[in-house]
């Protein structure tokens, strides 16, 4: 006589995961974020987000630490070309605005300013030297744009026009960091963000809008660029 299978003493194995999905304490990279601040941008950008909440998220973004944090800021909004956000292990897409480029300024000066176009990430190391990074004439190719500043007995300045939201996230030892302007009710909500990471020993970094510089049409340029 055959026996009979008792199911509550023998339970089904669970499912295995995904082989792509990452734990959700899995530190995120640079590359995770950055597709992240995408499409909280494209999100803000097609009124999916205010500009509150928009700042909100990205001021999260840039304060957690693992890929299941990150994957909660976007879990209601869909990805790039309207497909639902993947996780945020994906492999990256290309950043936008083209590879990292350093600014380097040891015992001497260094500027970008005038019409250019700045990429995602900036690299500004000054060891006993001035840099000055100007970007209120600048084209942004991208919602976020991030400068990463290394500071030694030297003077990093970072310039921005009045309505793009700034950020920044540094310190500085027997030095000063310091970010102005940052929450700033004029910022206009369709603009870029410019987010400064910075360490100054013995310098001084400084990021500020420049009065009276303005990009004006940043809502319809930003459409234009995402409807392609």
């Amino acid at each position: 006589m055959l026996g009979v299978v008792d199911l509550e003493k023998h339970p089904a194995a669970p499912a295995p995961a995904p082989a792509n999905s990452a734990p959700a304490e899995l530190r995120a990279s640079d590359a995770d974020r950055d597709r992240i601040a995408q499409i909280l941008g494209d999100a803000l950008a097609e009124g999916r987000l205010t500009a509150e909440e928009h700042s909100d998220r990205l001021d999260t973004l840039y304060a957690v630490k693992t890929v299941g944090e990150l994957e909660v800021l976007v879990r209601d909004l869909p990805a790039p070309g309207g497909v639902h956000a993947p996780s945020a292990y994906a492999p990256p897409a290309t950043a936008p605005g083209g590879p990292a480029e350093t600014i380097v300024a040891v015992c001497s000066s260094s500027a970008r300013k005038g019409r250019w176009r700045p990429g995602a990430h900036t690299r500004a190391i000054s060891v006993m030297g001035d840099i000055n990074i100007d970007l209120t004439e600048a084209v942004f190719e991208q919602q976020v744009t991030e400068i990463n500043v290394t500071c030694v007995l030297g003077n990093v300045e970072v310039l921005v026009p009045e309505n793009v939201t700034l950020r920044g996230y540094g310190s500085g030892v027997l030095g000063n960091f310091e970010v102005r302007g940052e929450g700033r009710g004029e910022s206009d909500p369709q603009a870029p963000v410019v987010i400064v990471r910075g360490f100054a020993l013995l310098g001084n970094i400084e990021a500020r809008p420049k009065p009276g510089a303005r990009l004006v049409d940043l809502a319809r340029k930003l459409r234009k660029r995402l409807d392609g």
